[in-house]
């Protein structure tokens, strides 16, 4: 079954005025950035934008009543994710912190090192702001691959069950907890575990991980054990504020049909992280249509809303 989505021609500032208030789960704001550039997709073809405005101000006139449209027909527990670049981030940083108590930068290093950068810094990395009114807003983990260093030397026991890294089950001395509970001695094999520090794990989760040998006991004496992590079991690292493994679409890896836009994987990063299936996501500046793609690969229903008449053909040509 094809999740639910709506194109939609017009100004996003308009059209969303027609949005039911607190409807939509997520925001993928990626509008111009005020680069200063006109954007085409080949040379050749008029297809694009212009990111060319007099002043600040003009700019600020088109960002400022769209993300206070995007905010009222959020969820209370909804999140906004608003793109832009490293050079650019001053003005829309500032309109998310007017707007939104909780705002979390994210680093996305789209693209390596460029080779071709002579008398300027290389830009890489853009910045994705995560904005929310509430502390609580939706969050679902989502994980990142693995650092190929990490995984090939922390893997270097084994067992019966394969190959595992060591996991800390002891706080530290300055993570030390005043949890009773975490306080307690353990008996094993003769030797009694009782860390001043107090314990991650509640005695009877420990016990639980023993009997099903998942935990470590190093010889040396007054070490403490450890959890087994076992590589063929890990969804990879927990994701982090840098994502560093979601490269911007080059030649061959997806097609392009939209200049400045974003690939797939990455929406649906953002999607995964922020929603659940048969949420609304939206985005008001949608250019290729990827946040649609995502959405209904994912099973959410999305609405899509762009001013310009050759992206939204280009839109229900690729959602068909």
């Amino acid at each position: 079954m094809e999740a639910e989505g709506n194109i939609i021609l017009g100004d996003s500032r308009e059209e969303l005025k027609n949005i039911e208030a607190g409807s939509v789960q997520t925001v993928y704001l990626d509008p111009p950035f005020n680069s200063n550039h006109n954007y085409t997709l080949t040379p050749s073809t008029t297809l694009g934008f212009s990111d060319i405005f007099a002043d600040n101000n003009e700019y600020i006139s088109l960002i400022e009543p769209l993300l206070v449209q995007c905010k009222r027909v959020l969820k209370p527990d909804g999140n906004l994710f608003f793109h832009i670049s490293a050079k650019d981030m001053f003005i829309p940083e500032m309109l998310c912190r007017k707007y939104f108590k909780n705002v979390t930068p994210i680093f996305w290093k789209r693209s390596r090192s460029k080779n071709n950068v002579r008398h300027k810094i290389g830009a890489t990395i853009d910045i994705i702001f995560r904005c929310a009114e509430s502390s609580k807003s939706k969050f679902n983990m989502v994980y990142q691959p693995l650092d190929e260093y990490y995984a090939r030397n922390s893997y270097k026991n084994k067992d019966e069950r394969g190959h595992f890294a060591l996991g800390h089950i002891v706080y530290t001395k300055t993570q030390a907890t005043k949890n009773p509970k975490r306080l307690y001695a353990l008996e094993h094999k003769g030797t009694t575990y009782a860390p001043e520090s107090g314990w991650r794990l509640s005695k009877d989760e420990l016990v639980r991980l023993i009997e099903d040998n998942r935990i470590y006991f190093p010889t040396k004496s007054g070490a403490n054990p450890y959890k087994k992590i076992y590589r063929h079991e890990s969804l990879g690292k927990p994701c982090t504020d840098l994502w560093d493994d979601i490269h911007a679409i080059a030649m061959g890896s997806e097609p392009r049909i939209y200049p400045t836009q974003k690939p797939i994987n990455l929406l649906k990063r953002i999607i995964e992280m922020s929603t659940d299936k048969g949420d609304w996501v939206l985005d008001p500046v949608a250019g290729s249509g990827t946040t649609g793609k995502a959405s209904r690969l994912l099973d959410r229903r999305f609405i899509l809303i762009d001013s310009n008449p050759d992206a939204v053909k280009i839109m229900r040509e690729q959602l068909k």
